[in-house]
């Protein structure tokens, strides 16, 4: 199974991005997915489910470490061999 994840992290700072927000993209960077785009107000993700769900536990534990007090996520099934 094939998913999409889209995620944002808050607080927000127009100046400098946080470092929750850091953390948050390389820990979806350094994941084994195979469409990453990273932008500067929401992140989207593709890849087998194991991979998503993997880089998602990352994603909320090393964001919340580092700051973040509100995360929004949209996970998506894409079906077997994708959209």
């Amino acid at each position: 199974m094939r998913l999409r994840v889209e995620f944002t992290t808050e607080p927000f700072d127009l100046d400098e991005a946080p470092a929750h927000a850091l953390v948050a993209r390389e820990v979806i960077e350094a994941a084994e997915l195979d469409a990453v785009d990273v932008g500067p107000f929401g992140n989207t993700a593709e890849g087998g489910a194991d991979e998503v769900l993997g880089a998602v536990d990352a994603l909320l534990r090393k964001a919340l470490e580092s700051g973040a007090t509100r995360i929004s996520l949209q996970l998506n099934v894409l079906g077997e061999g994708g959209e």
